[in-house]
């Protein structure tokens, strides 16, 4: 079974995290970028014909994907392609994913011997077999099979796609809805016959229609005209979704349960390969329940904390509940709580920052607090 991948970057906005990158290349859990977890679950499942969608700030998204040799997908193989912004909309972005499709048909019509897709977004993190959703997808027989969450909807956040499942069988479905928690969360994972797809796209264009889940899904499913399929994911799917959210899942990694379920060993989420020194941790450092990449010198104290590369934290600094991007460096005797620095960050000695849990201070790539 031949299988295609599409991945779409997503170019929502959670702050000034995002101001530059898309949300694929956002940082994530010490080493990774957000990309990471969709290519490495393409890869996994075996499948080597992937398309990246992009519309803006992809060039850190390139940079870090290279030619995708990470993940087996070598750009010289015509394994890996970058779907960068030839859209036929004259809007700033594209006003659905069925029209970021058409504008890649190009992609999605080569190669003949695809016979389904697989479609991800990149800002919801699992580590999911694909393996097995393919396999449930064929068994079904239903034209779309979406991977789902039980668990997210509350009443209160906001969900792309909730459907509500009985026996077995989708009874009813909302888009763009704080939907009650009897109704499951799609995890913006589909698998399409690939054919049937690309005849779907250039009729919902032709009809003036460029929603995925609106239009596609929930509108061909209430006219009887798409069957669904819905495959319930057991495991922890981390909605990065706004800031809050990703701030609260950055620091979730912490524990050993839910790190070891999203970088299960059976299914590796792989990254781009950096080597660096071991980290540092000198006589006077205080480190207490933290996730630390290689290459930082610690002589400070940190806790229940995230810290990327080569992060520097000075004698006499305290950094609790924060996330430490590549390179920072965090003065003597600063004070930092509920803080997120990007990268490059220079915080000076003594200064003192202070966020909260659910509003914590950002500090821009580069700058010095």
């Amino acid at each position: 079974m031949n299988v295609m991948g599409i991945i779409f970057t997503n170019d929502a906005s959670i702050g000034e995290l995002t101001d530059k990158r898309t949300m694929a290349s956002l940082p994530f859990g010490g080493r990774y970028r957000q990309v990471d977890f969709a290519l490495s679950n393409l890869s996994s499942a075996g499948v080597r014909h992937v398309g990246i969608i992009s519309r803006h700030n992809y060039q850190s998204l390139m940079n870090h994907i290279g030619d995708g040799e990470e993940w087996g997908l070598e750009l010289e193989e015509g394994g890996l392609e970058f779907l960068t912004p030839y859209a036929q909309s004259v809007t700033d972005t594209y006003r659905g994913k069925l029209e970021s499709l058409s504008s890649a048909m190009d992609f999605l019509e080569y190669g003949a011997d695809d016979e389904l897709v697989v479609m991800i977004d990149s800002a919801i993190l699992s580590n999911v077999d694909l393996t097995d959703v393919l396999n449930k997808h064929v068994e079904s027989g239903a034209d779309v099979t979406v991977v789902t969450k039980a668990g997210i909807a509350n009443g209160v956040k906001k969900l792309d796609l909730a459907l509500k499942v009985e026996n077995g069988q989708v009874t009813d479905m909302m888009v763009d809805y704080a939907a009650p928690s009897e109704y499951v969360a799609s995890m913006d994972i589909f698998v399409l016959r690939k054919k049937w797809l690309i005849q779907q796209v250039k009729e919902m264009i032709a009809r003036d229609k460029f929603h995925m889940d609106r239009d596609l899904v929930m509108g061909g499913w209430q006219r009887g005209k798409v069957s669904v399929n819905v495959y319930p994911f057991k495991g922890v799917a981390m909605f990065n979704e706004s800031l809050e959210e990703y701030f609260r899942n950055s620091l979730a990694l912490i524990q050993a349960d839910i790190r070891h379920d999203i970088f299960h060993y059976n299914h590796p989420i792989f990254t781009k390969v950096r080597d660096r020194v071991p980290t540092y941790y000198g006589e006077t450092c205080d480190v207490e329940n933290c996730l630390v990449a290689d290459g930082c010198m610690l002589e400070g104290e940190v806790k229940d904390s995230v810290l990327f590369r080569q992060v520097t934290v000075c004698p006499d600094a305290e950094v609790e509940h924060c996330v430490i991007m590549n390179d920072a460096v965090i003065g003597e005797g600063a004070e930092l709580k509920y803080v997120i620095l990007d990268k490059n960050v220079t915080v000076t000695p003594g200064a003192k920052l202070i966020g909260t849990k659910t509003n914590p201070i950002i500090v821009k790539r580069g700058e010095t607090v």
